[in-house]
């Protein structure tokens, strides 16, 4: 059988290549990303659909749940199959009324990077995406990267990025240790990284947009709206594949608990969009309330 891999490849490094379209499991959490999910089952048959679509990026966290959605993962996948990859996350933790306090020491990071291995059933991580909370200064990332970049010399990690950073954390980061990946908020609406995407591109990063179809203002949906209906797509569809347009290092990670909405994520992959289309949805960040 021959599988078409969703969006073609990116190689992030000399060993991880991944596909354009992945999948974020946040959302197989209960909600905001605490507890059990709301359907096992279906958490289960997710992720198996993931692989069977050809996905080869799956992104999670050991602070999902915490601990649920690896062990959801590790149950449905485990023995993964060789060519899919997953990223994690470290550099918060969970609290009981479900708050996402900082967890940068090295005591905590590396407790981090052990659980996700753990709960994955994992003897390396593919790749490991340092979060940072509270600060784009590029000194405050030093040293907990420094500390990640220890372990991957130490063999548990093959591969560093960075989440919720600057340009500058993001260079300060590299004189540390390659990054092969930035993951930060951004949409088609939310725009306020595009120099960064083009820098990423410049320099042959991923860039990873987290809540890539979230915090629309009305004027903005509404024209969303309206090119989606001209195209004869959903509203989620096309502005996934505006993202797959914007830049070509750009990786989608877009997250769900429900095999119809993965299948319509997946189906980005393959949206034309016109010149017309583009010019609209480009100026969607200028777009009033």
């Amino acid at each position: 059988m021959t599988i078409t891999l969703p969006g073609g490849e990116l190689n992030l490094s000399e060993n991880l290549s991944v596909t354009r379209v992945g999948y974020g499991a946040l959302q197989l959490a209960g909600p905001n990303a605490y507890g059990l999910p709301r359907d096992r089952d279906e958490a289960l048959a997710v992720l198996r659909a993931v692989v069977e679509a050809g996905i080869t990026h799956l992104d999670t966290s050991d602070y999902y749940g915490p601990h649920v959605v690896n062990d959801l993962i590790r149950e449905a996948l485990h023995p993964y199959p060789e060519r899919l990859h997953i990223a994690t996350k470290v550099g918060a933790r969970r609290t009981a009324d479900g708050g996402w306090p900082a967890a940068l020491s090295r005591d905590e990071l590396v407790q981090a990077v052990h659980d996700n291995l753990e709960h994955l059933g994992l003897d390396v991580l593919d790749l490991v995406n340092l979060r940072m909370t509270d600060t784009l200064e590029a000194a405050d990332i030093v040293e907990p990267f420094t500390v990640l970049s220890e372990l991957r010399d130490q063999g548990l990690i093959r591969n560093l990025g960075v989440s919720n950073v600057s340009t500058a954390q993001v260079q300060a980061a590299q004189q540390i240790a390659p990054v092969v990946a930035v993951q930060n908020h951004y949409n088609v609406a939310f725009r306020q990284d595009d120099a960064l995407v083009d820098w990423c591109a410049e320099q042959g990063i991923a860039f990873v947009p987290f809540w890539p179809l979230g915090g629309f203002r009305p004027l903005q949906a509404e024209a969303l709206e309206h090119v989606a209906a001209d195209l004869g797509a959903t509203t989620r569809r096309t502005a996934l594949a505006w993202l797959l347009h914007r830049s070509p290092t750009m990786l989608l990670i877009p997250g769900t608990a429900s095999r119809a909405h993965l299948a319509e994520n997946i189906a980005a992959a393959s949206l034309e969009l016109p010149e017309e289309a583009l010019r609209t949805l480009d100026a969607l960040a200028g777009a009033a309330r």
